[in-house]
Parts: structure tokens; C-alpha cells; sequence
């Protein structure tokens, strides 16, 4: 049966895995680091298996702000190596991921001129908070004239401009009018994370066939020179051997660390949440850029357009990660009030609340430096003192996530005692090779490629890039009838079941579409999209029944989305 086919093919990666019992390089944690090294190493021709007690990229790489940015912020921080590799790696994805990572205009609302200019080198030498003061004019043109400098790369983007009140207003109408200045750059958007992230992992299954990934699997302990492993899907444990282990599960790693091999305290991560809004009035009024400033409190905020919705955020607080991150009502408060305070005109509900999320960075430990000026860069701990040697990765971030993959890797085969054999830079990823980058070149592309796609082809180029062409291919010789009214449809669903590691309803509906994001997740369609996943995996009712009640209440109590789960006999 087709459905017994599909729901062996993890079975079958599972057991290729158990037989063996052992890899080159285990990597414990799919976040996009984990998947970042992953991909390198399986390009170097080396085994290596990569687990997750979840999904691929469902922690802190599914909560970010879908930015790919140079981190302009970071200068005041004294971050100059980090900024520079920042924009370079922006830059890179911007030609080698051209389906997920966009151009980004970025307009900074700017209140004062000379505000800051005392207290900007004395956060620089303490890095500590003090009395918060905005950044005024001057400081703020002093940044952008550094970030200018290190983003010089064949102008992959423009350089800033700044504006007077008068024409900031014009070109942005529903501006405070209190502003004296605007400062307008570009950075990078990143609409898909999660996808990206499987496109990055996709190549590396494809690279080497002694490449495995399998979710929702757990490393919960060692035995000897082992690592213990549980399958949470069937609840069984068995053990694999690494030359090398590496624990890449950002913000927990200490608690990794804990269950399977010496405590550690390198993590204190904050969490970070965000909104999204179905609010037209503010939709109109970014104009199609991102609005990026400091509110009162000196956090750096944010607001930008993304699928049609409004994306604000984000806050950076203290954060345990034996706690689920949780976006509350005091931050959604304070959402409400930074839009006020740049578009006082344009009110905002609670209504218009069409997806919440939150998340814990994965920063080092920082005692009592500042939230805001905790490093975002990253370093690589060694522990090479028993039998296998134990890698963790401390920190990181989207941006450069290959430029890390590529630095962690380097260590590892110093371990291995091997060589580089190729690098990832300007290596195009997944769905980005032959990306048309013109409207023009869209429009031929979709005709030549995704032939009878009609009004879905710039659906699918848009979700899957250039391998919308096999994803089309796919879905031609299936029964294909739409699903979640027209946002998936049951040949594309059979593809991420076949191709994509799908295990649990919550995997489609949050991470491998944008239903959820986007405020589409209802329970009419959660439980339209599960019936037709319990076809495809041979789930039974009850299984069934029990992935519709899981994701409404992961979409309620995570999310903010008030799910009623149809009455089922």
C-alpha cells in the first residue's frame, strides 16, 4: 500500500541508523547551526547524523524576526568582526538564496540630533545599560557611514540616505510628525526560515548518502563511549557511536550537556517575541519597508510587512529554558504602544492579533551585562578529555549561519584528522539554483517549468524555489484537490510526507506552509489536513484525533489562537 510506503520511509532511516549504530559526527539539535555544520560535512563527504527531539528548525530557528541582517546595532557593542562577517554572509544569501532572502528597505524614525553621543561610547566600554537614551541623527549617521563600509560588495545593496521631516513625511505620511529625520538602508528579509532551513538540509541528504536526519528523536543520556537515543515517536531507546558529538541545540544546550555528558554553564539566553497583525491601515503605512527604531526603553524594535501581515517585535528578556517561552499579555501591551508611538494614528487590536510567537536566543551565559548587549557572536567549546571528543556550540545566529556551519566544521575535521575538501561560500542553496530574478524571467520560468500550474505556479515558486519544477511534477500525476482553501493542496502534502520529513500535523501547518503565520490555521482545517496525513501515514482515528487536539492546543496556548476543534463521532 502507498501508505505503508510513506510511513516506512522514516522507519527505514531509522533503521539504517539502529543497524549501524554508529557515524562519523553526531549532532544533537536541527536548528539551523546544527543543519548549517550538517550540510557542510555531508559536502566533505563525511557521515554524520543529525537528531532533534522535535522538528527540524522548531525551536529557536523557527522563532526569529525573518530577518537576514548585518547588525548595525552591534557596532555599538563593539562587534566589528561579527558586523562585518554579518553583512558579507547577508550579502551571500542574498545571490545564493534568492527565493527565500529579499532585499529588505529599512527606514529608522529619528526624534533629535545629537542625542546619545555621550552615552553611546560609554554602553561601548561597560556594556552596560544605564539610563536609556535615544540615538539621534548624528550617531545614527556615524553607524551607517561604518555599516556602508563593511557592506561594500559589488552594491548587492544600496547605500543609506537620510531624510529631512519634511520629505520623511512625504514618502511616509503616517509618521509621527514630531520626527526631525529619517535614515533609510537596506538589510535583508528572510519570508520562509523553516524553509530555508529544509532546503539547507535537503542538500545535504542529497550530497552523501551517509547523511541522516531524523526528528523527533532525543540524545537523553550515554552508555560508555555511546550516546543513548529515544525515539518519542514509539518511545524506544537504542544507542549510536560518534568519532565526535556535537551539541548544537542552541539555548538548551546545558541541559544536553547535563543528560549526556559533563554540566555545563554556557547559555543565558533571552526570549524574544513577536505579533503578527492583520491590520490594513498599518499594512499601508510601512509603505513596504521595514520600520526598525529604538523605543524609550532603548530596545531596538520593529515593524515590516510579510505575507501580507505585519510582523512587530521583539523583546529581549531574561528567559529559563526548562520553560516554554510564551509571547504575554504585558508584551503585547508593549507592542501596542512602540506602533502608537511611530504611527500614532493607526489603531491596533487585540483582534487583529492573527499569530503570536516566542523564543529563547541562544546567547552565552553574561552575568550582569545587559540583555541588549549580551554578544550575538558565537564560539565553539572543545572537551576532548574522554574517549569521544564533545563539541558545543555557544551562540549564533540566522545571518551567519553558514559562515559558523563552516567554522564548526573546520574543527571537526581537525578531530577527524581530515581535510576540507570544499567550501559552502557562494554555493547556491536548495530552491535557489537558477532562481529567475526578474519579473520577466518569473513569468518564463513558471511557463517553461510548472506547465498547467496556471494561478498556483507563483505560489509554488514562492514556497519551494527552482525545485517547485519536481514539486509540480509530483503533484501532476497525483489526484490533486486543494486543501486549507487553496493554501496546500493533497499532491503537495503527499510531497512533504515523501520529501520533507513531515511526522506530526503541527510539522505542516507551522513549518512547512505558512497557514498558522498567516492566521489561516482553523479547526475545520486542522482537521481537513490531518485526515488526509492520517491517509498518507496509516494513522489510525485515534492517532488522528490526537494530532487535531495537540496542534489546537500548541496553536492556543503557544500561539494565541483561539482553535475550536470540530465535534468529531
Amino acid at each position: 500500500m502507498v501508505e505503508e510506503t510513506r510511513r516506512a520511509r522514516r522507519d527505514a532511516e531509522l533503521a539504517a541508523v539502529r543497524e549501524t549504530s554508529r557515524t562519523s559526527v553526531l549532532i544533537i539539535g536541527a536548528g539551523i547551526n546544527g543543519i548549517s555544520l550538517f550540510r557542510d560535512l555531508a559536502l566533505q563527504g563525511v557521515d554524520a547524523v543529525i537528531v532533534d527531539r522535535g522538528d527540524l528548525a522548531g525551536g529557536a530557528t523557527s522563532a526569529s524576526s525573518h530577518m537576514i541582517h548585518g547588525g548595525i546595532r552591534y557596532l555599538e557593542n563593539g562587534e566589528f568582526r561579527l558586523v562585518r562577517e554579518s553583512v558579507q554572509e547577508r550579502n551571500g544569501l542574498l545571490r545564493t538564496a534568492p527565493h527565500y532572502v529579499k532585499p529588505l528597505r529599512t527606514t529608522i524614525p529619528i526624534y533629535s540630533t545629537f542625542s546619545g553621543i555621550l552615552a553611546a561610547p560609554l554602553r561601548f566600554l561597560t556594556h552596560r545599560s544605564g539610563k536609556p537614551r535615544e540615538r539621534g541623527a548624528a550617531l545614527i549617521k556615524t553607524g551607517l557611514l561604518i555599516y556602508d563600509l563593511f557592506s561594500r560588495d559589488g552594491g548587492a545593496v544600496p547605500r543609506h540616505r537620510f531624510l529631512g521631516r519634511t520629505a520623511s513625511l512625504a514618502e511616509l505620511p503616517q509618521l509621527d510628525p514630531r520626527i526631525r529625520y529619517t535614515a533609510t538602508y537596506y538589510d535583508a528579509s528572510m519570508h520562509d526560515p523553516e524553509r530555508l532551513a529544509l532546503d539547507v538540509l535537503q542538500d545535504a541528504r542529497s550530497a552523501h548518502s551517509g547523511a541522516h536526519a531524523l526528528t523527533y528523536v532525543a540524545a537523553v543520556g550515554r552508555e560508555e563511549d555511546a550516546v543513548v537515543l529515544r525515539d518519542l515517536e514509539t518511545g524506544e531507546e537504542f544507542t549510536i557511536r560518534a568519532d565526535v558529538v556535537v551539541n548544537a541545540s542552541g539555548p538548551w544546550a546545558d541541559l544536553t550537556n547535563a543528560d549526556i555528558a559533563a554540566p555545563t554553564r554556557f547559555m543565558g539566553g533571552t526570549k524574544g517575541s513577536h505579533i503578527v497583525l492583520d491590520s490594513p491601515a498599518l499594512l499601508d503605512a510601512t509603505k513596504g519597508r521595514e520600520i526598525f527604531f529604538e523605543h524609550s526603553d532603548g530596545r531596538i524594535v520593529l515593524i515590516y510587512p510579510l505575507k501580507g501581515r505585519v510582523l512587530v517585535g521583539t523583546t529581549d528578556i531574561e528567559a529559563d529554558p526548562r520553560e516554554p517561552a510564551r509571547c504575554t499579555r504585558e508584551e503585547v501591551d508593549y507592542f501596542f504602544e512602540l506602533i502608537h508611538h511611530v504611527f500614532p494614528g493607526i489603531d491596533v487590536t487585540r483582534e487583529q492579533i492573527v499569530y503570536r510567537y516566542s523564543g529563547i536566543r541562544p546567547l552565552p551565559h553574561h552575568e550582569d551585562t545587559a540583555p541588549g548587549f549580551v554578544s550575538r557572536d558565537y564560539r565553539i567549546e572543545v572537551d576532548d578529555s574522554g574517549a569521544v571528543p564533545h563539541i558545543t556550540l555557544v551562540g549564533g545566529k540566522w545571518t551567519t549561519f553558514r559562515a559558523l556551519g563552516e567554522a564548526l566544521a573546520d574543527r571537526v575535521l581537525e578531530l577527524l584528522g581530515r581535510a576540507r575538501a570544499v567550501s559552502t561560500a557562494g554555493l547556491p542553496i536548495g530552491g535557489g539554483r537558477g532562481y529567475p530574478r526578474t519579473t520577466r524571467a518569473r513569468r518564463s520560468w513558471m511557463r517553461v517549468h510548472l506547465p498547467g500550474a496556471d494561478e498556483r505556479a507563483p505560489a509554488l515558486l514562492e514556497r519551494y524555489g527552482t525545485r517547485a519544477a519536481e514539486v509540480w511534477k509530483h503533484i501532476s500525476r497525483s489526484e490533486d484537490r486543494p486543501l486549507a482553501g487553496g493554501a496546500l493542496s493533497t499532491g503537495e502534502l503527499e510531497w512533504m510526507v515523501e520529501h520533507e520529513l513531515v511526522v506530526r500535523l503541527a510539522d505542516v501547518v507551522l513549518r512547512r506552509t505558512g497557514i498558522a503565520f498567516t492566521g489561516g490555521a482553523t479547526g475545520e482545517i486542522l482537521e481537513e489536513i490531518a485526515g488526509e496525513l492520517g491517509r498518507l501515514l496509516g494513522w489510525d482515528p485515534a492517532r488522528v484525533n490526537t494530532e487535531i487536539v495537540d496542534t489546537a492546543e500548541l496553536l492556543r496556548d503557544a500561539h494565541g489562537l483561539s482553535i475550536t476543534v470540530p465535534a468529531r463521532s
